[in-house]
């Protein structure tokens, strides 16, 4: 009789470069690859809508070329810490392998499973796989976190070179006898009442494959142009590999061996660490979505909403042109322009004066590269309430913004050619409001962290 081995899939969804996947090939036993969606664990944050879509088809793809290489993807439903204890016991499993997660509840979960499963005699390891170094391997000379990204990154850097990615396997020993699985369309992550998805299906391919063309052809073609274009919201010069890097369909081993090196990548490759950061932020504090890391900003002053401000920024309907054309670039394709993001979510906090957090929820909802680090994170740094942050009095001009970065017109013509041509709110009187506002913090007593 053999113990079969458990790969547990998370935002990993990729064969190449699976640490997890590959010790459990080299165990040498049976294989059985589950993926479980959890939205019951205290504290995991259920998905928003665009990346509900984005998980059904990435593990369409998964689920394929598993089968194509002899295993098999188990989908199970449910708070993780039940499930994958039950198919360990279903199966007689000798083996648990995961890759590390570093969101606080997801953490404690892991944590538990591990805990437990030990406690019964099962091998269970984890494995890094997400990021190219974990939270706890890049410190202040004192021995605690960095709060700044230029002294984060240069720390990165003097550390060894991450480690080389991951062969591919060609077969998987797949188990003969499978557990139950869910139908990966019961779970309904697709819309349907209505079907909003139409210009997501257009503009992306979720998977593995689509992962690794996408990586070569911006390496290719448009890596050159990076470091002039890329605040170009019309330039296509961006890499678009941010859903690729959140799903795990591309490991950031894998990017960074692949672009290290190619001439105009050093500028890129820091984006790459700013998403690091984030992760690393958000380690430390896993609250980051809903409180302030600078406990200052607690004592914003934030007006009573008004619901048909914020119903018009979220449909691009503010009479601001380079506003309403991110805002509706993003309901179509479930993306962004980065520059773009900085603009919108400054003109939500600054000029209508509304919660940060409010922001944070939309495009938590509307973004296929959504995740518990990233958006948060910079969503803080607009505010200037996270880490590294922008001065709150940085107040980002729309108008000045497409002046600058889209002259011609050619971005809003294509996203807001019919928006508003009246603005919701002036943009110089909205600013000092925002100003002043921002006094008040500054007078308020420190608040202890």
């Amino acid at each position: 009789m053999t113990s079969p081995s458990l790969v547990w899939f998370r935002d990993d969804l990729r064969l190449a470069d699976n640490p997890a996947l590959r010790a459990a090939i080299d165990r040498d036993e049976p294989i059985i690859a589950v993926f479980v969606l959890d939205e019951e664990s205290d504290g995991v944050r259920p998905l928003g809508g665009a990346a509900r879509w984005w998980l059904h088809h990435s593990l369409a793809s998964l689920g394929e070329r598993l089968r194509e290489r002899g295993a098999a993807l188990v989908l199970r439903r449910g708070p993780a810490d039940r499930v994958i204890r039950e198919l360990v016991a279903e199966l007689g499993a000798g083996a648990v392998f995961w890759n590390r997660r570093y969101g606080g509840p997801e953490r404690a979960v892991d944590a538990g499973i591990k805990s437990a499963l030990r406690a019964d005699g099962v091998t269970v390891a984890s494995f890094a796989g997400s990021l190219l170094h974990e939270p706890w391997t890049v410190t202040t000379g004192s021995g605690t976190h960095y709060s700044v990204f230029t002294p984060f990154w240069r720390a990165c850097l003097a550390l060894p070179a991450p480690r080389a990615p991951l062969p591919e396997p060609r077969e998987i020993t797949g188990a003969r006898d499978l557990p139950a699985s869910d139908s990966l369309d019961e779970w309904e992550l697709l819309p349907t009442k209505p079907d909003w998805a139409a210009g997501l299906r257009e503009t992306w391919e979720p998977g593995e494959p689509a992962a690794r063309r996408r990586l070569k052809e911006f390496l290719s073609d448009d890596l050159p142009a990076y470091d002039r274009a890329r605040d170009e919201p019309s330039a296509g010069a961006t890499s678009l590999l941010s859903p690729r890097l959140r799903w795990g369909e591309l490991s950031p081993y894998t990017v960074w061996h692949e672009a290290v090196g190619v001439d105009g990548a050093g500028r890129f490759l820091s984006e790459v660490g700013w998403r690091e950061f984030a992760w690393h932020t958000l380690y430390h504090f896993p609250d980051l979505a809903t409180k302030n890391l600078r406990r200052e900003f607690d004592a914003f002053p934030w007006p009573p909403l008004d619901p048909s401000l914020l119903d018009a920024w979220e449909h691009g309907e503010t009479g601001v042109p380079l506003v309403d054309a991110g805002m509706r670039e993003l309901w179509h394709t479930g993306y962004m322009h980065n520059r773009v993001r900085m603009v919108t979510a400054s003109f939500l906090i600054k000029n209508l004066l509304i919660d940060w957090r409010l922001g944070e929820e939309w495009f938590w909802d509307t973004l296929v590269d959504a995740d518990d680090a990233s958006n948060p994170f910079n969503w803080q740094w607009v505010a200037g309430s996270g880490a590294d942050a922008a001065p709150y009095f940085r107040v980002f001009n729309p108008e000045l913004q497409a002046k600058k970065f889209d002259p011609q017109g050619v971005y809003i013509s294509r996203w807001a050619s019919d928006a508003p041509q009246l603005a919701i709110v002036d943009l110089g009187e909205t600013r000092k409001a925002a100003l002043a506002a921002y006094e008040d913090v500054k007078r308020a007593p420190r608040a202890e962290k």
